[in-house]
This record gives C-alpha cells, structure tokens and sequence, in this order.
C-alpha cells in the first residue's frame, strides 16, 4: 500500500484511537490491546483489554468493541464496518470477526503466538460462510508493539510474568 495515500492515513487515524484504548488498558493493569470498529467515517464502537478488571477470559478489545458497535447500529451484522486493532486477533476474536461479518479488519502488531488471521492460522480465509474478508496488517506496527513489549518489559521487572 501506498504510504502516502490518502486511505493509509485514514487507516492510522483510527488505529490512533485503538491505541489509545490500547495505553487505557495498559494503564488499568490489562494487556494494553485496543480496538475500534468504524461505519460511515464514524467510530461507533471501542473496546480494550478488560480481561483483569472484569475476571473474564472473553474481554478482549476486539469482542468488546464488536459488541458496542452492535448495539450501536441495533444490528449484528457490520458488514459496512471496518474492525481497527492494535494486535492481531486472536482465535476467538476471529471467531467474533466472522459472526458480526466486518468486511476490512485492520491491525497493528503481528501476534506470532495466538493471531488466527496470519500467524497461527488464516481462519477468516477458509471460513465456512464464504465470506469475503480483508485483512491488512502493519499500520502503526512499530507503535503497537513497543507498547506491548514495554508492557510485558515492566511486568516482568515486577516478577508478574515468567519467560
């Protein structure tokens, strides 16, 4: 993609505002993960990490952020929607990606570990809905990951994280 292009820096106007949803979390002692979800040149859902605040296994920034977009439209489908993440989605995420049927998923960092869109698996490429998904990663890559890294850097200085 053109760096330059006016769509490229539309894509890092919200992925902005996923990191600063990011850094919230972060700052609230959840991994700092951050996402928006975009209808129309308008975010009508955000979401963090709030895994460790609400003691729930399901509250990551995309899900949270999916579900608020929902209830904004009254719709469960987001087909006209754009998914901004700082870090690539999980498995459940991806799952949550599928159902609601974003069509443009955006993120940031690359997650070698747990990311399903490109890193571990492709799940949105073999989806059993036939349903056409674009993924495009690296936008504001640098900024997502450092500020993963240095979350995990102070929790492991802290003696909070082993490896």
């Amino acid at each position: 993609m053109d760096l330059d292009s006016g769509l490229f820096v539309s894509h890092e106007r919200w992925m902005r505002l996923a990191l600063a949803e990011a850094r919230a979390a972060g700052e609230a002692g959840d991994v700092p993960v951050g996402a928006v979800v975009v209808h129309r040149d308008r975010v009508i859902g955000r979401g963090r990490n709030q895994v460790e605040a609400l003691k729930d296994p399901t509250a990551h920034a995309e899900i949270l952020a999916l579900g608020a977009a929902a209830a904004s439209l009254g719709d469960w489908r987001l087909d006209e929607c754009t998914l901004y993440s700082t870090l690539e989605p999980c498995t459940m995420c991806a799952g949550a990606v599928l159902l609601g049927r974003p069509r443009l998923i955006v993120y940031g960092a690359v997650d070698p570990r747990a990311g399903a869109l490109v890193s571990t698996a492709r799940l949105l490429e073999t989806n059993p809905y036939r349903l056409a998904f674009e993924v495009l990663g690296g936008v504001l890559e640098a900024e997502c990951a450092d500020l993963l890294r240095d979350f995990f850097r102070r929790l492991r200085a802290r003696g909070g994280v082993e490896g």
